[in-house]
């Protein structure tokens, strides 16, 4: 049976996903990461790729165009993937869908998408280079001086972190990495981590 996708994106571990969850019915794919990262690049966009080449994949809903991205390039060659394969995009916001009930594509969409998402790579870019200016000035004031060399946290510390501590318990049981950073919302680089501190193979 073919299945419905949500598709969410958070740039930290501390965001919360709520906001962006859908009903039990959904399948929720949850990728923590800059929207710099190319989609299919990504730990929860790989898994999504998978499902649509084995044809399990009906659609992908999603609750904003920057949740696939914010480069235009990518974004477009996302959307023609799925589009090529008749599986539509549901943008919960503003109510857009790549696909037309018969499956021809949505023109409209797609050209309200276009804009949407070069207003995204914009905004990353202002990031950017806020940050940079942001950095120049503390510079300048003698009151930036990055991070401090030699500081890490201790052992135990990181292992009692709360969601550590729930990464810790389904490595034991057996899991696997890509499911543990699903169901606890951790990135995978932080579950190899654990995985080095704790000795577990």
């Amino acid at each position: 049976m073919r299945k419905s996708i949500n598709y969410i994106r958070v740039s930290s571990v501390g965001q919360n996903t709520a906001r962006q969850e859908k009903s039990n019915k959904f399948k929720n794919i949850v990728d923590i990461c800059s929207g710099s990262v190319p989609f299919f690049e990504r730990d929860g966009g790989k898994v999504i790729q998978e499902m649509a080449e084995r044809d399990e994949l009906l659609e992908v809903h999603t609750s904003s165009v920057d949740r696939l991205g914010r480069n235009i390039g990518d974004i477009l060659n996302t959307i023609d993937y799925f589009s090529k394969k008749n599986i539509p995009i549901h943008f919960k916001s503003p109510g857009l869908s790549t696909l037309n009930e018969d499956g021809s594509e949505n023109a409209i969409s797609k050209l309200i998408i276009s804009i949407m998402g070069s207003l995204a790579e914009m905004e990353r870019t202002q990031i950017r280079e806020r940050q940079m200016e942001g950095i120049a000035i503390a510079k300048m004031k003698g009151k930036y001086n990055g991070r401090k060399k030699g500081t890490k946290e201790d052992t135990l510390t990181f292992l009692n972190k709360p969601k550590n501590k729930k990464v810790l318990t389904y490595l034991k049981k057996g899991y696997k990495g890509v499911e543990i950073a699903k169901i606890v919302g951790v990135h995978a680089n932080t579950i190899t981590k654990i995985k080095k501190v704790a000795q577990i193979n």
